[in-house]
């Protein structure tokens, strides 16, 4: 161990670090590589590109005929944009899904981040999807990688002074975190043109090894927790003063859901409350946070590196004196934080004198046309029609804002014309479920989500309609690893793969999003799931108090408790 900070010396540090420190600001060998005509990049090429918002993937789904015929992999890159609280211009949305069509798979991939997401784009034209992605006046810099991920914002277009206020922070937060490397535009919009003959500034945020592990920031208005605020390493919460203005932000810190299975320690967790601070000191303080991580942050191990781990190894109490530090003042003691509604702004809203929104609901974030429902088409053509503000939502869904009266007939039409049930046809079931892509294209996935929930969240409506349930908020979410990344730890219900075809389920959380659920039963078939929830169903509709949602109950009653009676004694799994 260091003996200044008790960290791991370099010496120790893994290979991802390494390959950091000696890539001269992210650039690494990219550019040769893109001149070579092969159809993937090398293992260390791999590792850098992330910090440019790219994955290289393959189509898991094909992987046996290739091999059957003695070919590679099919490799493909995924593409993740940089989407500052999910605001898009027409310009930019026709842009993302010009690409899809042209050199992509053909669907866009809203996140549960608020990004854009490309598949299928090849190594060959990679290039000329990120300029095109620029050209659009969005960046894929900070998509993935070791440094500040896409921050979030709650979406909901509302006219409001406090909620103006935190659009007007969101820019100077992402300027303050973003890295100063250049080389994300000497590689991809201007090549050796761009170089520069003058020495690159150091930066003094990142360094030159930057973070241990990504790092995730969200924004929040207090009572509204759509964007999950408890789920980010570092959470800002807009309070209301006294007389309506904003009173300064609520900090909370320490907050990630990624897990490694079989992994002890590893954990999801939720973010604590450090301090109150003033909205003056919101950048500051956001850099302060970071660079704590950044210099205690474990670079040894990258499993146990996210700030959550630094936070549970060294205590809260630590944390906050080396902030306060090197911001040379304290914060204020925190404040009781009280919610509301994690709802995702669905359906029709008026925008208290700017016109209307319309929240659309869009299963799992995939936008595609199959036929039958054609959801690309119908949003490209009111994209098309009405150049309204567009809003990626934290929960994978899309607002249409600056609407008129008038647009609501104009997008019904449209939806139905193109076989899109309109959001508010949806049953609630449906609506508060979000799955990950998981298979064919995510190499982490051990099972099916995407592709899975669409079947079980119907049946599951049946179930809980069936149980007198139909208007009752109950959140499913799925993940084909312990990743975490359509957040199930905090959903009422998560499921989350562990093997194809299985999934260890959990109950337990609550509908603000505040508290993690907890494991119920572990490696369940996909079809025995409905049955292995039906008991405790059926039993919060009998026996639940006014009010109590669904993880509250399962909360109240135990799920160790639960897991005893509906699966153990009854011999259900």
């Amino acid at each position: 161990m260091c003996n200044a900070c008790g960290c791991s010396p370099p010496d120790q540090w893994s290979r991802t670090e390494q390959l950091k420190g000696a890539s001269r600001r992210l650039r690494g060998a990219i550019t040769e590589e893109l001149q070579q005509p092969t159809r993937l990049f090398s293992e260390d090429a791999i590792q850098i590109l992330k910090f440019h918002g790219v994955y290289q993937q393959d189509d898991r789904d094909r992987r046996k005929e290739a091999r059957a015929l003695g070919l590679d992999k099919h490799h493909m890159m995924m593409i993740r944009t940089r989407v500052p609280g999910g605001v898009v211009s027409p310009s930019s949305y026709i842009a993302h899904d010009d690409i899809a069509g042209d050199i992509g798979n053909g669907t866009l991939r809203l996140t549960t981040r608020q990004d854009f997401q490309l598949h299928g784009v090849l190594k060959a034209d990679l290039k000329e999807a990120i300029q095109r992605i620029n050209d659009g006046l969005l960046t894929t810099l900070g998509g993935c990688g070791d440094q500040e991920r896409n921050i979030m914002c709650c979406p909901a277009p509302l006219q409001d002074p406090v909620r103006d206020e935190v659009q007007e922070l969101l820019p100077r937060l992402v300027a303050g975190l973003t890295p100063t490397t250049r080389a994300y535009v000497e590689i991809w919009l201007d090549g050796e043109l761009a170089a520069s003959s003058q020495d690159e500034p150091a930066d003094e945020l990142y360094g030159e090894h930057y973070l241990p592990r990504k790092f995730k920031t969200a924004l929040a208005i207090e009572g509204d927790n759509c964007v999950d605020v408890y789920a980010n390493d570092l959470g800002l919460v807009a309070r209301r003063g006294e007389h309506g203005g904003l009173a300064g932000f609520d900090v909370l810190v320490g907050g990630g859901l990624g897990r490694t299975a079989n992994k002890p320690n590893t954990w999801p967790a939720v973010a604590t409350q450090l301090g109150f601070i003033a909205p003056e000191d919101a950048v500051d303080v956001a850099r302060a946070v970071m660079t704590v991580q950044r210099d205690y942050g474990n670079r040894a191990d990258r499993r146990h590196a996210r700030m959550k781990y630094l936070i549970a190894d060294r205590g809260i109490d630590w944390f906050r004196d080396e902030v306060e530090a090197r911001l040379g003042a304290q914060m204020q003691p925190p404040r009781t934080l009280r919610w509301s509604s994690a709802a995702d702004h669905l359906g029709w809203h008026d925008q208290d004198g700017a016109g209307c929104f319309y929240g659309l609901f869009i299963e799992n974030g995939r936008i595609r046309d199959d036929g039958t429902e054609n959801l690309r088409t119908a949003v490209r053509q009111i994209v098309e029609e009405l150049s309204p503000r567009i809003v990626l939502t934290p929960q994978q869904n899309l607002i249409f804002a600056g609407l008129r009266a008038e647009h609501q007939d104009v997008i019904l039409e449209t939806l139905l014309r193109h076989g899109v049930t309109p959001t508010e046809a949806v049953p609630g079931t449906i609506l508060n479920s979000m799955a990950c892509p998981a298979w064919p294209t995510c190499g982490l996935a051990v099972a099916e989500s995407e592709r899975a929930m669409p079947a079980l969240i119907r049946e599951l409506t049946v179930l809980q309609e069936s149980a007198g349930l139909a208007t009752q908020t109950i959140s499913f979410r799925m993940t084909g690893c312990p990743n975490g990344c359509a957040r199930p730890y905090l959903g009422d219900v998560g499921f989350v793969g562990t093997t194809l075809g299985k999934y260890d389920v959990f109950l337990g959380g609550d509908t603000e999003g505040t508290r993690l659920n907890q494991l119920y039963a572990h490696n369940v078939p996909l079809a025995q799931v409905p049955e292995l929830l039906r008991g405790p169903l059926e039993e919060y509709a009998r026996t639940r108090t006014p009010g109590e949602g669904f993880g509250d109950w399962c909360a109240r009653h135990g799920v160790e408790g639960l897991s005893e009676h509906y699966i153990k004694a009854e011999g259900i799994a």
